[in-house]
Order: C-alpha cells, then sequence, then structure tokens
C-alpha cells in the first residue's frame, strides 16, 4: 500500500500536509502562519512519513480508569448518540478534494468530514471510542472532556481523554477542538487557546 502526501496552503492561515492511502487517511496536520507559526495537530512523530507502514496510531491512554460502563445511549442536551457500534464506509479517497475541503471550512463554509474513512489500526476499544465519539460532535458545538468521556462510554476518564486529543493525529477530522475544559476553553495540543477560540469562532461556538 502506498501512501499520498499532498500539502495545501489557506491565505491567513496556514498550511496543511495530509497523507493518505488510497481508501483513508493517514495523518492530517496543520500548522498555523500569519503570526501565529504553531501546529494545530501535528502527527506526534508519524506525520511525515514515506510509507504507510510508519503511519503511528492515534495516541492516548491505552485503557480508561476502572468502574466505568461500556457505554450511555445519549448525551441529553447535545443530542449526540453513543457511536461505539459506528463505522465509517471506506471507498477510494480522493486526497486533493479532501484538501479543498478542508480550503472551504477554514474559509468558513459548513463542511462535513464525518464521511472520511480514518486509518485508526493499532488503537484500544478506548481509543476508538474517544476517536468515533468526536466525530459526532456537531459544528458550532462544545462538549467538556468529562462530558466526551461520557459520551464515548468512559465516565470519569476525563484525563485520559484528554490525553488522547493532545496526541491527535487528524487535525479537523477529530474535532479536538470542539472540547473544552470545565473551566475554560483549555488548550489544543500545543497551540494554546488562542487557536482554539479561533477555530470554534469560525464554527459560531465561540463570540
Amino acid at each position: 500500500m502506498r501512501a499520498n502526501h499532498t500539502r495545501y496552503a489557506v491565505p491567513s492561515w496556514g498550511v496543511g500536509e495530509l497523507w493518505t492511502s488510497d481508501a483513508a487517511v493517514l495523518a492530517h496536520e496543520f500548522r498555523f502562519t500569519g503570526g501565529i507559526d504553531t501546529p494545530v495537530a501535528r502527527a506526534d512523530g508519524g506525520a511525515r512519513v514515506g510509507g504507510p507502514s510508519r503511519a503511528r496510531p492515534l495516541e492516548g491512554a491505552e485503557s480508561p480508569p476502572t468502574g466505568t460502563v461500556p457505554t450511555i445511549p445519549e448525551r441529553v442536551g447535545h443530542g449526540l448518540v453513543s457511536t461505539s457500534q459506528h463505522t465509517v464506509p471506506a471507498g477510494q479517497l480522493d486526497p486533493g478534494e479532501l484538501a479543498a475541503r478542508f480550503v472551504a471550512y477554514l474559509g468558513g463554509a459548513d463542511v462535513r468530514f464525518d464521511d472520511v474513512a480514518l486509518d485508526l489500526g493499532g488503537c484500544t476499544p478506548f481509543q476508538l471510542a474517544v476517536a468515533h465519539s468526536l466525530r459526532t460532535i456537531p459544528r458550532g458545538q462544545v462538549v467538556s472532556y468529562a462530558e466526551l468521556a461520557a459520551l464515548a462510554g468512559y465516565p470519569g476518564a476525563q484525563r485520559a481523554v484528554g490525553t488522547c486529543c493532545a496526541r491527535n493525529r487528524f487535525a479537523f477530522l477529530l474535532p479536538c477542538h470542539r472540547v473544552v475544559a470545565a473551566g475554560g476553553l483549555g488548550g489544543y495540543g500545543s497551540t494554546g487557546v488562542a487557536i482554539k477560540r479561533r477555530l470554534l469562532a469560525l464554527e459560531g461556538a465561540v463570540p
């Protein structure tokens, strides 16, 4: 299986880099420029790859704390449903079309990415539950780390969920910017609060 590398630029935002196979995204990172030259999401050592065999899986806590329940049917107030059985259909992935979607998204268009297949091979059941649940958070809404943990079926695992979000290698595709701290916006990888606020403002989630 051959990995494809696509690089694209978005005026006033920065530069994105996308690694794909024929059927799924292996990694996507975005580096902000224009005064904020920090990465939104890095592949944690595995984004700049020469082939799919070097792409690393979504990282985070290997397992949740003990005493958790396997799933919850719904998170009241946001209309989000548990996605423990959720799958994304795979097909022939067009990296150019996907890059164009990222450009449109950062231009303010209401673009969805939940149909894009991601390579989550090697993830634990906990990591998969967090990844799938992230994809259910609608544009313009936010959840807390504790709420995301409950949505994934692991209430009380918010610290482990935070670790997964911090090591997300699928910028925008797994929308970690929509997960906020209980007392405020919180950080976003290594970028801090300014980038997170800018993305949420783009989506209409914060003034």
